[in-house]
């Protein structure tokens, strides 16, 4: 009798729903596996603790690019597909202050301005690491942040404020112009040579730091990326929560009319929300290569699927949700290592974003609008 209710059951389901089971039975079993590989020793504890460290340095990468991109999305109702192209202006302009500072004594100006577009000198020439040269790591950051304001806010004046009532087809249409058009001024001054503009740092271990009892070392330059994350989410979290502005943004996300109706400064919301957003969108790209290490004019647009899907999955719109996906995609990613290696891992991400959404299509954060 229970197989013939289990059997109706099922019977009853749609496709979408019977795949999404397939899904979930998929995940029990890998869950059920990893569970039986620590237990026997196929998988070392440290190396699971390694996966896990990987995923939340990707994955606060990941959300920190995708608030910005949920962010234009809140306000102004289009998926920029040019949000890729400056998570690389970041880079590209945060290791060029870098090497610019870093480097005075060690190069030539005209090879540091170009990150060593003409092969003259090396990031382990110029020394350039957060141990060597502190004040330089800094530097780029800040340049990073201000540079990718400057480009997306020149962007927003020459091409979106003119298409601001257009609808968001034509925005979507002219930002995958935008982003071809700005990736190639990339190359038209840096090249197409994938670079390497930091040079790797001494890790943590934990012979020497003994509250690293989770795994055998850490990297430093990753533990830098994930204090600078977290303390910019928190950063943004305060803004939205306790700020005039904050609250602004909330109100315009929510029903962009009534807010101006009410006396709420549009434009200057809108403007607010792409120097945020901008701004973070620039230091998660120049982190992105302080963690990985090489630099390239694809840096951006390769990581830009990632993104949608951190948004997707999190809740369109909901800042919060972008970070908990970029954070589950992260995870996602990493722990498949344990059992497929290489950009297969990938995969298992975007099948974790098919089977949140086949159950729950606004996302983890449903429908939320706001922060």
């Amino acid at each position: 009798m229970a197989m013939v209710d289990i059997r109706d059951s099922v019977s009853g389901l749609t496709l979408e729903e019977r795949f999404g089971l397939l899904l979930v039975a998929g995940i029990l079993i890998m869950v059920l596996d990893l569970i039986r590989r620590l237990v026997v020793g196929d998988l070392a504890f440290t190396s699971f603790m390694t996966f896990l460290w990987r995923g939340l340095v990707d994955g606060l990468v990941i959300g920190l690019a995708a608030v910005g991109l949920s962010m234009t999305y809140s306000i102004l109702r289009f998926a920029n597909f040019s949000h890729g192209d400056l998570v690389t202006t970041g880079a590209f302009t945060g290791w060029t202050a870098a090497w610019v500072v870093g480097g005075i004594g060690a190069a030539s100006f005209g090879s540091r301005i170009l990150l060593n577009a003409d092969r003259g000198t090396s990031a382990r020439e110029i020394n350039l690491h957060v141990y060597a040269e502190p004040l330089a790591i800094v530097a780029g950051l800040v340049v990073a942040a201000i540079g990718t304001i400057i480009v997306a806010l020149v962007i927003d004046r020459l091409v979106y404020r003119r298409m601001r009532n257009a609808g968001g087809i034509p925005l979507l249409i002219a930002s995958v112009g935008v982003a071809l058009a700005l990736r190639y001024v990339i190359v038209f001054f840096y090249g197409e040579r994938t670079r390497g503009p930091v040079r790797s740092t001494p890790t943590l271990s934990a012979e020497n730091h003994a509250w690293l009892i989770w795994t055998d070392s850490v990297a430093v330059h990753q533990l830098i990326l994930v204090i600078s994350a977290i303390a910019l989410m928190i950063g943004l979290h305060l803004l939205l929560q306790r700020t005039k502005l904050g609250k602004a943004m909330r109100a315009m996300a929510d029903n962009r009319d009534l807010a101006l109706i009410t006396g709420i400064p549009t434009e200057r919301v809108i403007l607010a929300t792409w120097v945020i957003g901008a701004g973070l969108t620039g230091v998660a790209g120049y982190l992105i290569v302080l963690e990985q290490e090489t630099l390239g004019f694809n840096t951006g647009w390769f990581l830009l699927l990632l993104i949608f899907a951190a948004v997707i999955l999190g809740g369109i719109g909901s800042i919060y949700g972008a970070i908990a996906g970029g954070l589950i995609i992260g995870m996602a990613d990493n722990m498949m290592l344990v059992w497929i290696s290489g950009d297969l891992t990938r995969v298992a991400a975007f099948l974790l974003m098919i089977l949140i959404l086949i159950y729950r299509p606004q996302g983890l954060f449903g429908g939320v609008e706001t922060a």
